[in-house]
């Protein structure tokens, strides 16, 4: 039987993250604005990435 993976991603989308926290992307993104929950830009577009770590402090 495989192993499932249990691990996160080192960085995780926008909609991952909105799913994990039970919100909408627009929060996430106030959320950014704001200094609640800070998103690291990637590409030309400015797409967000989180860190897992930054979401288990949020959950707690």
């Amino acid at each position: 039987m495989p192993k499932k993976n249990t691990t996160l991603p080192k960085l995780l989308t926008i909609r991952q993250v909105a799913e994990v926290l039970n919100v909408h992307v627009e929060t996430l993104r106030r959320w950014d604005k704001s200094g609640k929950l800070k998103a690291i830009r990637v590409n030309e577009r400015g797409d967000r990435r989180y860190k897992p770590e930054d979401l288990e402090k949020i959950m707690k």
